[in-house]
């Protein structure tokens, strides 16, 4: 009877293990199903992520996720996404992942995991050579004569209506109605993160365009639901690894220090 006992105790645990194991990566399962992995980005933040001029998706943040597709056996499927859409689309289950210059913060972090950071960045201003000459730091733009042009639902949203709450914000869309605003000359600068703003202060150094220092420092990282540990864990491992071995450093230099990619811009 004892070892009944015993054997029927090993069997439960057992059971208990595998529907442990079998309900701990969702995702990871549905990924290795499909043989796909679906990550979601916004393609509007250059280096990381844009789109060129014949609609092909490149950056930091899709060549991460073609190493992970390729690492996994599995295809990659890019969704492009409005950058304020892509939490809500991860958690109705559209996309697997966010990789979209996604800076880590307490709030979005109360709705989705993240994993890393991968990479250092930080807000910064947009602005033309005689108004950046004054410059020096956040006090020298927040007043109300000093319109900034901001894409909704980003950190930089945040951040401006947390450091210049006296400026003249004007929430937009996206990166690209900003900067379409600052060259027509209807705003006096427009904030996002810092190598955005440094790409386009290169293109169109021609309309005197300067990048000024970040005013902050935000981790950038790789969004996934909460519900998904092993994937939590591998990407997780997956980073250290490119780390570990230099790869990401190398991946991250070729986007910041080759301009060569630029002329695929629109």
């Amino acid at each position: 009877m004892k070892r009944s006992f015993v054997s029927l105790c090993i069997t439960l645990v057992l059971i208990l293990c595998f529907t442990a194991v079998a309900s701990a990566g969702p995702t990871i399962d549905g990924i290795l199903k499909k043989k796909v992995l679906v990550i979601g980005t916004s393609a509007s933040y250059p280096p990381l992520s844009y789109k060129t001029k014949n609609g092909t998706v490149l950056g930091l943040d899709i060549d991460l996720a073609k190493a992970m597709a390729s690492a996994m056996k599995v295809k990659l499927k890019i969704e492009v996404i409005p950058f304020d859409e892509l939490i809500p689309a991860l958690e109705k289950g559209k996309i697997d992942m966010i990789l979209s210059c996604m800076t880590i913060t307490p709030d979005r972090n109360l709705r989705i995991a993240y994993v890393g950071p991968y990479f250092l960045s930080g807000q910064a201003l947009l602005t033309t050579k005689d108004i950046a000459l004054n410059i020096n730091g956040p006090a020298d733009v927040n007043n109300p004569n000093f319109s900034i042009a901001i894409p909704r639902g980003t950190t930089t949203e945040m951040i401006a209506k947390k450091m210049l709450p006296l400026a003249k914000l004007v929430v937009v869309k996206s990166n690209d109605e900003a900067l379409d605003l600052l060259k027509s000359k209807s705003v006096k600068a427009m904030m996002s993160d810092y190598p955005y703003v440094v790409v386009e202060a290169f293109r169109y150094k021609d309309k005197g365009f300067v990048a000024n220092q970040p005013f902050s420092t935000e981790p950038i990282g790789i969004g996934v639901r909460q519900d998904d540990p092993l994937l939590i864990n591998w990407i997780g491992n997956f980073l250290n690894m490119l780390k570990g071995d230099g790869l990401l450093n190398l991946l991250t230099q070729r986007w910041l220090n080759d301009s060569s990619w630029m002329a695929d811009l629109p």
